[in-house]
This record gives structure tokens, sequence and C-alpha cells, in this order.
């Protein structure tokens, strides 16, 4: 057994479910939701390249050192994982540590905002420190994203530092990336003001 296996992961809102090239169509609908990839300092793939995406984040996870996740709507009327509202991963895995980075994220837009990004996060944060044991947890976004950095401020975690001219964005330009992280003693009070968060939109 890995240090990571693929695994589904269940909170209030939204279901995290191993990705799968199944996924493709509902990922394509997903994206096209705010039309996500025209935002010029994010990563995210537009519909002609979400199979290659798919296939990326899965070479990836052959090789250990991603493990992508496809995020599902919960059903408020059944219960059960409904509609596909996007992406996101454990990535840059470092099993002897071990640390792993939150990151390559994204929602449709229409969700944005009604605490399914918190709700995902929550379910990530808690199965990286209460089951894998990782003393910290990294979150990376573009410097100019300052809706990705107030998000990932917002969850509690701080702010280490910026990698400047880090590495080249799909159109060439360097890209500076800043740096968070949530310690192992931190994540008490992180966990503790998700849980506030989402139970104040029951």
């Amino acid at each position: 057994m890995t240090f990571l296996e693929p695994l589904t992961l269940t909170g209030r809102y939204v279901t995290l479910e191993p990705l799968s090239s199944e996924h493709h169509d509902g990922l394509v609908e997903a994206v096209r939701d705010g039309e996500l990839w025209r935002l010029w300092y994010t990563s995210v793939p537009a519909p002609k390249e979400m199979a290659a995406e798919i296939g990326r984040r899965l070479d990836l996870q052959e090789q250990g050192s991603m493990l992508p996740f496809t995020t599902r709507l919960i059903d408020p009327g059944t219960g059960a994982p409904g509609r596909i509202i996007g992406m996101t991963t454990y990535m840059n895995i470092d099993a002897g540590t071990p640390r792993v980075e939150i990151g390559s994220t994204w929602n449709a837009a229409s969700v944005q905002g009604t605490g399914t990004n918190p709700d995902s996060k929550l379910l990530l944060l808690r199965h990286a420190f209460e089951t894998l044991g990782c003393p910290a947890v990294e979150f990376r976004t573009h410097w100019l994203n300052h809706q990705s950095r107030e998000a990932i401020a917002r969850l509690g975690a701080k702010q280490d530092g910026v990698l400047r001219n880090h590495s080249r964005t799909r159109d060439g330009l360097l890209r500076d990336t800043v740096v968070f992280s949530i310690l192992e003693h931190e994540w008490p009070m992180v966990r503790a003001g998700l849980e506030y968060r989402l139970a104040k939109r029951r």
C-alpha cells in the first residue's frame, strides 16, 4: 500500500471522488460555468483541453506525486453525489515527511461562495492531518490571483513567502508564486473555523 491511495471523502455539501476519464463530460460542463479558463492568471483547462488535463493528472497519480479528485455537489434531497462542479488534488506529495500540497483546484462559478470550497478544504485538511499524519499542508497560488490568496488566508493558512519568477504561465509569462501553509498545531483552530463557517450556512 502506498502513502496515498485513491479514496472518496464526503462532507456537507460536496463529495470528493477519485478522478476518472468518465468524468470528462461533467467537468467540461462545469468549466463552462463561468468560462473559468479565460482567467489568465489561473491554470484552469478549457473544454477542449479537459481530456488532456485528466490524463495529465492520472499520469501524475501513477507516478505517486498527485492524488486527483473530482468534486461533486451532494444532492440536498437524496444525500447522494450529484452534479460535477470541479476538480482538486493532493499534489507535490512527499511521503517521507509526510507533506502534501492542496492545489490545482477549480469550481464552477455558480457554486462559488456557497460553502463548497470550505467544505472541500475541510475534507482534504482533515484527512491530511488526522489520517495521513502530515506535520504541514501547503497551498500555492499566483501572486496576482487575489481571490485565491484571500480564500487561502480565510482558511487560516499563513503566508510563508513568495517565489519570484518561479514558473511560466501557459502564455509564457513568468509567474510569482505565493506559498502558504498550515502546521499541525494550527490545525485544531483552522478546523474549528471551517466547521463554524459551514455551520452558519445551515
